[in-house]
């Protein structure tokens, strides 16, 4: 490898930052293709048949789940040496399934865009093991192979790291997320011709992933930066980590069956799903005691003002729309009306956002400059821009969900409630929201423009010297 960077505590650590990187460029990706099905929603035939809605959205979904899952991966690569004390077992390895990684997801977004999507079933041999045409899950199955192997590499790496190194409370919560991550994308491979059944096992990846296991690696990722951004004891921090995980286990789990109430599964889930899903609002509320109070309590004023505001950010915007907005549809009384609507939306919208887009993009501000060799943050002019683009992200998201939700309360009254026959269709019902999707586009726009604020900081470079030792505290 390359000469030590002074500002890493191992020379491994390099790895994550092409993860980082390809990480954003694939969410500038996902904001483009939003921005497309935005228009859409108000202009049918834009860029029509070029890019249909269905392929749109296909690529939306898409990106944001392969972005994330680059983010997550860097993230682990910086923070595992440093938390076992160790370099990373094999950083050529991590390097090769970068590679094979990134491959596979560019060559799927191509698929879907450039082939007939019955046609790219056929060109990847789906029937052999049919695995194809599942919401968020189309990838073709070679595609899906591919992701577990490198799953399996990966975990192999972090796992040798650990193994051979230090085990602290993060590092554990964070490989136990990340194992969990690739058990449960195991039911991706498993599809039964029974629709309900389909869906049974279906939400075993959609759910545990992003109200179950995802939260087990956000609140390792939160955990080390705010011990690197706010010096409190180790100890102090591991203490809130572990009820956390708790409460999110026990939530996350049984919550899932609030997927199950209009499925056909028994009665039973209608009961067990509306009281877990009522406690998911929980582990996320003491994600922002745990934030708040910890910087309170800091020991030290890093300069890292931006990496601080987003650690304090991700909490919020996560309560807000994990927690309140999952809350306000998730009672099966409720949701007998709200399920599918525009509600859904604003609440996958801020959910995604808040607790697993903030929490990478937190870890990316503090491990960036340091990757880098710039020192432990950017100048003044850097941070600054970057906190515009943190405010005019999360608060172009809030109005969007603000927007969603209006338009969701409409829908439902419009299309839901009536039961004397003035209930109005579907399409129609679309019609009358059509002010809302105009709103949301343009909160869209201010989103892309916030994001490109983030990207854009990272041009700068630090004026301020940093001394080795304080860089790698």
């Amino acid at each position: 490898m390359k000469a030590k960077n002074p500002y890493l505590k191992f020379a491994s650590q390099s790895v994550a930052k092409p993860y980082f990187v390809f990480a954003m460029i694939l969410f500038v990706g996902q904001i483009l293709f939003g921005l497309i099905m935005g228009l859409q929603y108000v202009v049918g035939d834009f860029l029509f048949p070029l890019i249909p809605f269905n392929v749109a959205r296909m690529v939306h979904t898409n990106l944001l789940i392969v972005w994330l899952l680059f983010g997550f991966m860097g993230a682990a690569y910086y923070l595992i040496p440093e938390e076992s004390d160790r370099e990373l077992h094999s950083p050529l390895l991590a390097i090769i399934l970068f590679w094979v990684f990134a491959a596979a997801g560019v060559l799927t977004i191509l698929g879907y865009l450039f082939v007939p999507y019955a046609g790219l079933a056929e060109m990847t041999y789906n029937e052999l093991l049919p695995t194809m045409g599942r919401e968020f899950l189309e990838q073709p199955t070679i595609t899906k192979i591919g992701i577990a192997v490198v799953c399996l590499g990966f975990l192999y790496n972090i796992g040798m790291t650990m193994l051979k190194g230090r085990k602290t409370a993060i590092s554990v919560v964070m490989m136990t997320g990340l194992v969990l991550l690739a058990v449960f994308w195991m039911f991706a491979f498993y599809n039964p011709e029974n629709l309900a059944r389909d869906k049974f096992y279906w939400w075993f990846v959609v759910h545990l992933w992003v109200e179950g296991v995802w939260e087990l690696i956000m609140a390792a990722m939160l955990a080390f930066v705010l011990i690197k951004i706010t010096g409190v004891d180790r100890e102090v921090i591991e203490k809130w980590l572990y009820v956390i995980i708790a409460m999110a286990l026990i939530s996350g789990i049984l919550g899932t069956g609030h997927h199950f109430f209009w499925i056909g599964a028994p009665e039973i889930w209608l009961y067990v799903g509306s009281i877990f899903s009522a406690l998911e609002p929980v582990p996320f509320l003491a994600m922002v005691l745990f934030a708040f109070t910890m910087v309170g309590n800091r020991r030290r004023n890093h300069p890292n003002r931006a990496a601080t505001l987003w650690a304090k950010g991700t909490t919020v915007t996560a309560f807000l729309g994990a927690g309140v907005w999952g809350f306000l549809h998730t009672l099966a009384p409720v949701n007998f009306y709200t399920h599918g609507t525009q509600l859904t939306a604003a609440h996958g919208h801020l959910a995604f956002y808040g607790a697993y887009a903030m929490i990478v993009m937190t870890i990316v501000s503090y491990a960036m400059p340091r990757l880098r060799g710039i020192g432990e943050a950017a100048d003044a002019r850097a941070q600054n821009l970057e906190i515009w683009g943190f405010w005019l992200m999360t608060l172009s998201m809030i109005a969007i969900t603000l927007i969603l939700t209006g338009a969701g309360a409409m829908q439902v009254w419009l299309q839901r409630l009536p039961s004397d026959g003035t209930a109005l269709p579907f399409m129609e019902t679309a019609g009358q929201l059509a002010v809302f999707f105009w709103m949301r586009l343009a909160a869209g726009v201010v989103f892309l423009i916030g994001l490109f604020c983030f990207l854009f900081s990272f041009k700068q470079r630090s004026r301020v010297p940093v001394t080795v030792a304080a860089a790698v505290a």
